[in-house]
């Protein structure tokens, strides 16, 4: 039997690199997306994410924003009260935010997951034919509410749930409308 001998690579020292970009956490999901709001209406590019385990605290997201516009950021969610718990540079990577989406193409049909709340369509004729996960009160009534409708006529999730599952499932719908081109 033959072995394969594996050279190590030589480790070099990580370059110094400021970071670009830090995130903000909250005391709860509604903050989040008052901010997320707030930001987005006033230009800023930010993204909704789950926390690095560092940064975990009640709420299990966190937003993504330009580092150098953190004292403008900083000061508009004081004007409008929204005060959040920590603010940190992504520069080491345990620190890096976790992505929200999966999809899976299951043929006919396209389910997109965003945090705990996977959303399936039917490709061809764009029914949403199940939503699921989650473990908020609102998770049925959402189905309820959803299940059967075509894509591009159904009510955005956020217009009808406001809790965390409800809020992941808005991120669902909005990404599996944009991978649709809808």
């Amino acid at each position: 039997m033959a072995f394969k001998v594996f050279k190590r690579k030589k480790r070099t020292a990580p370059k110094e690199k400021s970071p670009d970009r830090g995130l903000l956490s909250f005391h709860n999901t509604s903050e989040v997306i008052k901010a997320e709001s707030l930001l987005r209406e006033k230009g800023w590019e930010v993204r909704v994410m789950g926390p690095p385990p560092e940064l975990r605290t009640g709420c299990d997201l966190v937003i993504e924003f330009p580092l150098v516009e953190q004292l403008n950021i900083l000061r508009l969610l004081e004007e409008n009260k929204i005060a959040p718990l920590e603010v940190v540079p992504v520069d080491d990577p345990l620190l890096k935010p976790v992505g929200l989406f999966k999809t899976t193409d299951y043929g006919q049909y396209l389910m997109v997951r965003a945090a705990n709340m996977k959303l399936t369509i039917d490709k061809e004729s764009l029914r949403i034919v199940n939503i699921s996960g989650g473990g908020c009160p609102d998770v049925p009534y959402l189905g309820a509410k959803l299940v059967g409708k075509d894509l591009r006529q159904a009510s955005p999730p956020r217009e009808l749930g406001h809790t965390l599952c409800g809020y992941a499932l808005q991120l669902a719908y909005e990404e599996i409308k944009r991978q649709c081109s809808l």
